[in-house]
Formats: structure tokens, sequence, C-alpha cells
């Protein structure tokens, strides 16, 4: 199979890059010039930028993908000129989008209006009715992190370009809040920084240990990603991807301590206590917990990396960049 990926050099591009050409698959990636992580030896490259695309098209088109790899897709916009792009040259294409097309991210957020969504999120849970996703400032803090984000972020229209094309069939994979080694966001840091500091407590606010959200070990994802780009029954559907446990953040600081050897305590405090350092806005009674069984069911999708060596490789990874 030739599988072209478009924003193939990130955090979780490489994974599905060394799965496809270990499997056997030619693998041409298109990206703006600079590469985080080294490329399997066969790759191919295609430079471009994606705010732009359709500058590429003679390029693309010539790399003659059975299947496109979309990670960074973030507009309505973007995905129909992708499917115009590749209409009568590719066979699928396979989108990234997000677990925040569920209304339990507008509740959270508090942009959606009623009450909470019952948990867990299955593919077909209500999704949001606005069109923000997150709050202006912090889709502004987003943008300054991922470059190819765009303005009019938003997963639901991307969804409905690449499912609404029937000449050209796709599959979307919703994706949850993901970690490990190369996280641009550095999900793990405070944790693990606090806990190599000795501190005797980490003190969350109560309602914030309390909630429960989804998460993916990068490689795990691209695991699933690939999995989903070379099964032809993913073909026309929508799989969550998400460990099968939603570990509280309480549960999953406790889970590092461990892994990490700190002795100190984790400790859930009133939203009034002062010590309560470590808490998140928004309407934390609207959990996040998604439900991954039909991926699992329908396609045999298994994590590949177990959780305790997924959270062993990102305490490491933390600790050794927050040195250099």
């Amino acid at each position: 199979m030739r599988a072209l990926l478009i924003g193939g050099t990130g955090f979780i591009g490489p994974h599905v890059a060394r799965h496809l050409t270990t499997g056997g698959h030619d693998v041409t990636v298109f990206h703006r010039g600079v590469r985080r992580r080294p490329a399997p030896s066969d790759d191919r490259d295609i430079i471009g930028d994606r705010h732009s695309l359709l500058d590429s098209a003679d390029a693309l088109r010539a790399a003659r993908p059975d299947v496109v790899i979309d990670l960074i897709l973030s507009s309505g916009a973007q995905a129909e000129d992708l499917m115009h792009l590749f209409r009568g040259v590719a066979r699928r294409v396979v989108a990234l989008s997000s677990c925040d097309v569920y209304r339990a991210c507008g509740v959270l957020h508090g942009s959606e209006p009623g009450g909470l969504e019952p948990m867990p999120l299955v593919e077909t849970s209500p999704l949001r009715t606005t069109g923000q996703t997150y709050p202006p400032e912090q889709l502004a803090r987003i943008r300054q992190i991922f470059p190819w984000v765009d303005a009019a972020y938003d997963k639901i229209p991307v969804e409905r370009a690449i499912l609404g094309a029937p000449e050209l069939p796709g599959t979307v994979l919703r994706l949850p809040m993901v970690y490990g080694p190369g996280d641009p966001l550095h999900r793990n840091r405070a944790l693990v920084t606090k806990m190599d500091a000795n501190e005797p407590a980490i003190v969350f606010e109560e309602k914030y240990a309390a909630w429960r959200g989804p998460r993916g070990f990068a490689e795990n994802v691209a695991a699933a990603i690939v999995l989903a780009a070379t099964d032809e029954r993913a073909t026309g559907n929508i799989y969550n991807v998400a460990e099968p446990e939603a570990l509280s953040e309480l549960e999953w600081a406790r889970e590092v301590a461990r892994i990490a050897e700190w002795r100190g305590d984790v400790i859930a405090r009133p939203a009034d206590d002062a010590s309560a350092k470590l808490r998140m806005p928004g309407n934390l009674d609207q959990h996040w917990i998604v439900d991954s069984s039909r991926i699992r069911h329908e396609l045999g999708y298994r994590e590949p990396v177990a959780r305790e060596e997924a959270i062993r490789q990102t305490i490491e990874w933390e600790r050794e960049t927050r040195s250099s």
C-alpha cells in the first residue's frame, strides 16, 4: 500500500510512519521541512505548507497514494480542499479528529447550554451545537504551540467533509489527550517536576482530582491510526481512540508517583482550601469518559505498549528534556 502522511513529522506522525514502514507499506510524508525525529530510511518527503495545501497539488497527486492520512486537519475548509485534491487519486482518506467534538466538551468549557452529558461517550453521543470549540484565548495559546491549527479550528465540519464524499471514502478517528515522549504540551511535566523536587505532597482541588478524561500513549494512538488505515473494514466509520480505563486526575497522579518512585502524598482538598494548587477551569461535574470498544471489537485494536511502560517512558523523557 502507498500511504501519504500529511503532517507526519510531529508528535504522533513518526510513530505512524514507522508502523507503516515496518508493515511493508510505502510511505511519503508531506511536511514543512522540519523533522523533530529521524525518519524511517525508506520515507519519501514532499515539502510544503498545510495552510496552502493546493499549492503542492501536483507533487501530492504524483505520489499516487492509496490511503491519505491527514494528522493535522483543523477546519472544514481544509478538509474540503483535501477531498477535492485526492478525488480520483486515492482510495480512502483517514482523518484525525478529537473527542472535543462531543457536546460534553462544550459543557465542560461552558460554551454549551443545558445539562450534563451521560457517560461514557460513544461514537453516536451528541456533538457540540456551538462552533466555538475552545475559548479564544485558549485557542490562541494552542496555535502558538501547534502552528498548523487553523483560526477556524473545529473538528465537526472536518468530520462532515471527510465522511460526506461517497466518491472518496473516509475514516475518522477521534483522539484523546495524547501523552508520551515528544508531547508539545508537556502534560505530565508539572507532576514529574514536583515529584523530583521531593515535595512532601501534591494537592489537587477536589473536583479536579475526581475529573476523568480520555488518554492515549502516542505510540498506541499511532497503532490505532495504522490499523484503521490498513483495514478496509474501517471505511466510512468513526472510531474513538482512548485507553479502556479513564483514570481520574488523582488516580493518574498516584500512578505517575508510583512509577516515578516518589514517596510523597497526592491529596484532594476543597476548592476554598488555599493549598489546593492544581485545578482546572470549567464545569468539572462534566466528565469526558470515552468508550473505545468499537475499534477494539470491529478491528481488533489492542495497545502495543502497556500503560506502566508508557508512563515510564514519559517520565524519563520529561526528566531528560527538563534538564537539557
